[in-house]
């Protein structure tokens, strides 16, 4: 289990930065009399292993299908009636990512991406329905093979400043591709026509690559 975890690239710097400030600290502790740098140093190695642990990436290997996958490790927030500006009448579904979840993001379905937005926005809690509007977001439409047209939102939370977003206009993408990673607190929406089949409820956890949302 732990040999299919490995660190995001998207991380590295986040963590050799830290890795840095630690060495110092450690080096400096080990000829230093002040003890308050020796509690430093072994402060700032706990938030390594806290860096380390955000940035973890598992391997998610799936049987290809038609079925819709969550996008995202998380816990669904709400599900609504929405008017999109690119697709219309739809359902909005919100998933929150906490400290814990895998902040990996997983294209849901085989299809192709028709147009990337970003707005770097505000940080409001990302639990907060505002967020939704406000906060730093990337924006990504696909088309899928039968031309069902869907978005998924990259939402950054109250810690975050960086959403990493892998998905390019005109690329064929694959169904459990890394679509991108958002660092630390985090929101990902899935915006759909509103004759999708929903098979998930509010409340509910979902795992990328993993949990069913349901079908065009």
């Amino acid at each position: 289990m732990i040999k299919n975890i490995k660190i995001a690239p998207e991380g590295y710097k986040i963590i050799f930065n830290t890795l840095g400030v630690w060495l110092i600290t450690f080096i400096i502790s080990v000829y230093s009399e002040y003890s308050w740098i020796e509690m430093l140093s072994i402060y700032l190695f706990y938030i390594l292993l806290i860096v380390c642990y955000f940035f973890r990436d598992p391997s998610r290997k799936n049987t290809p299908s038609k079925n819709f996958l969550s996008p995202a490790d998380g816990r669904i927030i709400s599900i609504t009636d929405y008017i999109d500006p690119d697709i219309g009448k739809s359902i909005k579904i919100a998933i929150f990512l906490s400290f814990f979840n895998v902040h990996r993001q997983w294209v849901p379905i085989e299809s192709i991406v028709l147009q990337t937005f970003y707005n770097p926005g505000r940080f409001f809690g990302a639990y907060r329905d505002k967020a939704s509007m406000n906060n730093e977001q990337t924006s990504i439409i696909f088309k899928d093979n039968n031309n069902n047209i869907f978005k998924i939102k990259q939402i950054a939370g109250f810690v975050a400043r960086r959403i990493v977003n892998h998905m390019n206009p005109n690329e064929e993408v694959e169904q459990g591709e890394k679509l991108g990673f958002i660092k630390f607190g985090s929101r990902v929406e899935i915006i759909i026509p509103d004759n999708f089949n929903i098979k998930i409820k509010k409340g509910m956890k979902v795992k990328g690559c993993k949990t069913i949302i349901g079908n065009f």
